[in-house]
């Protein structure tokens, strides 16, 4: 089934205590577009980039059956740049510059072949934005998600939980939840949120995994354990990207299938972290990632004596 993905084209600069990797491709939709390409190839990106994203990663997406119609080029622009540093932990981090750039006049229109997308994945935007895009949606979506943060329960709440009204399915981390509910039982904060909108909610817990809430239900989803995590940006939006990629592929959204769609994002979320930026996304094969989804099936499972 399509999916349609709305979000960041940009640039990172990283630096982490394995390195640094200088001005390199990033971006929410770059990293959802990527991890979902590996199972449905009926992709919709929409962003805004300026003529300085090179048109090779363009190229790439495009082979991996990402539709670009959406994409606005604009001239003599920039494309938003974003450049942090990691602490030893891995767990935070600091940001060193925001460049807002094309992105600050984003004002996303959908391409008509988009509108009728089955898989809807909205990125981390003003909340304002994702209304917007909802608005040109035909009615017809199977399921909508929605990624969000702390900033914008800062600045616009109202405008948050109205959005979050019209969705299906809301990713944020435990932090995030605590904030949102204002509860700091994450069972509890998952009953508050339900009654705001979702039907499901996926709360991150980074290297500790993350929860799948769906009514009375509670699913847990390890992390797998890494010798070594070189890179966490873009982990979030990898792990979003495999589960709307997996949902897309197996068109079924019951509980069960949910469940192993976050098995598939974790699966992804796994490869990103391994490198820097796209590098280890760009290079894997579906055996690569079958054997990984088995490697979580081994970790989690055992049998009551």
């Amino acid at each position: 089934m399509s999916l349609l993905t709305v979000g960041t084209v940009a640039f990172d600069t990283i630096e982490t205590p394995f390195g640094k990797a200088e001005k390199v491709i990033g971006g929410a939709c770059t990293y959802i577009s990527w991890a979902s390409s590996y199972f449905t190839n009926n992709i919709h990106l929409v962003s805004i980039v300026g003529d300085d994203f090179p048109q090779t990663e363009l190229d790439k997406l495009k082979s991996r059956g990402v539709n670009l119609d959406g994409l606005k080029i604009v001239q003599g622009g920039k494309s938003f740049f974003w450049a942090g540093r990691y602490h030893n932990n891995m767990n935070s981090r600091d940001t060193l510059v925001t460049e807002l750039n094309v992105l600050a006049d984003f004002d996303p229109i959908l391409p008509v072949a988009a509108r009728s997308c089955k898989y809807i994945m909205l990125g981390n935007l003003t909340p304002s934005i994702q209304s917007a895009v909802l608005d040109q949606l035909d009615g017809s979506q199977k399921l909508i998600t929605l990624d969000t943060m702390n900033f914008w329960m800062d600045i616009a709440m109202d405008e948050l939980k109205s959005v979050l009204k019209r969705i299906d399915l809301l990713t944020i981390n435990d932090e995030e939840a605590r904030q949102l509910s204002g509860k700091h039982s994450l069972v509890q904060a998952a009953e508050v949120i339900h009654e705001m909108g979702p039907k499901y909610l996926i709360i991150k817990k980074g290297e500790h995994g993350a929860l799948l809430f769906h009514g009375d239900e509670i699913f847990f989803a390890p992390a797998l354990p890494l010798a070594q995590v070189f890179d966490p940006t873009g982990a979030g939006d990898t792990f979003a990207g495999g589960i709307m990629g997996y949902l897309a592929k197996t068109d079924d959204t019951d509980i069960e299938n949910m469940k192993r769609a976050i098995i598939a994002g974790s699966a992804m979320a796994s490869f990103c972290v391994e490198d820097f930026s796209l590098n280890k996304l760009q290079i894997l094969t579906e055996d690569d990632i079958t054997e990984r989804m088995k490697k979580f099936k081994r970790l989690m499972h055992f049998e009551l004596l």
